[in-house]
Formats: C-alpha cells, sequence, structure tokens
C-alpha cells in the first residue's frame, strides 16, 4: 500500500462532495499534468490511502482520506467535447490522460492547514512544502502519513 496527497479546490470538487456520492466513490478525473497523469497511470492504485488536500481557498489544507478503489484507467473527460478536459490530441485507442476511483473514508473535523504542516520538522521532504512543487498527485512517505494523521486528528489545527 501506498500514501499520496491529491489536491483539489473545493468550489469544485471538496470532500463533502466526495461524502455525499452514491457509495461515496467518485473518478478523480481531469488531471492535466504529465507528472501527475505518470503517478495515476502507474503508481496509484487500488487500496492505496489518500489525503484529500482542498487548495485555492480560505481554508487550504488537508481535508480528510480516502481510499483509491479503482487502478489508473483512462479518464473519459479527454474524449468529450463538452468537457473542460477535453484533449483533442487523444483517442480512446491512445489516451492520454488517466484517472482512479477513490472512496471516501473520513472528514478531519477541522482541517490540518498547510501553515501548521509547514511548521511540523518531520514533513520538510514531502513536496507539498516545497516551492515549486506542488503538483496535484503527489506521494506521502507512510512517516509522513502517520505524522499528518495525527496532527489532523490530535485537533492540531
Amino acid at each position: 500500500m501506498a500514501y499520496w496527497l491529491f489536491k483539489t479546490e473545493p468550489d469544485t470538487f471538496s470532500i463533502d462532495d466526495l461524502k455525499a456520492r452514491p457509495a461515496r466513490t467518485e473518478p478523480w478525473d481531469g488531471v492535466r499534468n504529465y507528472q501527475a497523469r505518470n503517478f495515476l497511470r502507474d503508481n496509484v492504485a487500488k487500496g492505496d490511502s489518500v489525503f484529500i488536500y482542498h487548495s485555492s481557498c480560505k481554508a487550504v489544507g488537508i481535508a480528510g482520506i480516502a481510499t483509491v478503489s479503482r487502478s489508473g484507467y483512462p479518464d473519459d473527460t479527454q474524449f468529450d467535447p463538452e468537457s473542460a478536459y477535453f484533449d483533442p490530441k487523444s483517442s480512446p485507442e491512445k489516451p492520454r490522460w488517466f484517472c482512479v476511483n477513490v472512496t471516501f473514508e473520513e472528514k478531519f473535523v477541522q482541517i490540518l492547514p498547510l501553515k501548521l504542516i509547514k511548521s511540523i520538522p518531520q514533513i520538510s521532504e514531502i513536496p507539498l512544502v516545497n516551492k515549486g512543487n506542488r503538483l496535484s498527485v503527489m506521494p506521502v512517505t507512510k512517516r509522513e502519513w502517520e505524522i499528518l494523521c495525527h496532527a489532523a486528528r490530535a485537533g492540531k489545527a
């Protein structure tokens, strides 16, 4: 099992939106960065744990946890001309973009803010806290996962 952090803008899709979905499951689609795409296609696997991170909002930080319920597969939004994520260079025979399905597990009582995450000495290597390295999908080590879960559940936000 691996650990990940998936960023989302809560005005578009939030931890509450995931929780409200039927079976609390939703495709994590619309990712249009090649490095993040490669993670979704090649590394993120069923059973992996995911922090849902709210960005570009008033309360930036980790909002909760999901589990990957389906490993990487072609993102259907790339084939839909009506979608904001349509890619005319992509085809079902040669898809460029991939997604995974995630299932809601837990919403933290309060968001674990980026400011607090940056203040935890053991979290200094996570890509989230390094400028210029803020992908929408990024790996988290088991130790970072445990530290961040403890901080979020202890109400240190």
